[in-house]
């Protein structure tokens, strides 16, 4: 029997945004948020903890999404998925992002199994930022390294 190989040996997620304006975003994810450029100028990856961020401009059909246009969201209000950004000390980076000109939706608040906040990126994203207050831990996947405060795993 072949002995498996883990998924991170073979593919890697990102997380695609489209952006109205990609260098306010890249301002936005690596100023704010901490990242790093490794691609760009357009589309622009940043290398944010253990992901990766691409920003890139919206557009029409193309021959492999015939029927699909990217673009911002509509209504920043209305939702149907998010970036989860999970941390050591959520306070402190709460403090953090906020000096650097991160706009919360409200302070961390505690919830019962976590404590966690809202902000929004510069094309109206909304971004989860939480901290476990779970006795037993969190879901962070046995044998994966740690997460420090920030977010930047070790």
């Amino acid at each position: 029997m072949a002995e498996p190989t883990q998924p991170a040996e073979r593919m890697v997620v990102t997380h695609f945004i489209v952006s109205d304006d990609v260098e306010r975003s890249r301002r936005f994810y690596t100023e704010v948020l901490g990242g790093r450029v490794v691609f760009g100028p357009v589309p622009t990856n940043v290398a944010l903890a253990n992901t990766f961020i691409i920003i890139n401009g919206g557009g029409g059909p193309t021959d492999d999404k015939p029927t699909v246009t990217l673009e911002t969201p509509s209504d920043p209000d209305r939702v149907s998925s998010f970036l989860n950004i999970r941390v050591a000390d959520i306070h402190a980076v709460y403090a953090e992002w906020s000096a650097r000109g991160a706009q919360f939706l409200t302070p961390p608040k505690q919830h019962q199994y976590e404590i966690r906040c809202y902000i929004r990126d510069p094309d109206g994203y909304i971004i989860e930022v939480g901290q476990t207050t779970d006795p037993q831990g969190d879901w962070w996947p046995a044998g994966w390294p740690p997460i420090n405060p920030g977010g930047q795993s070790d």
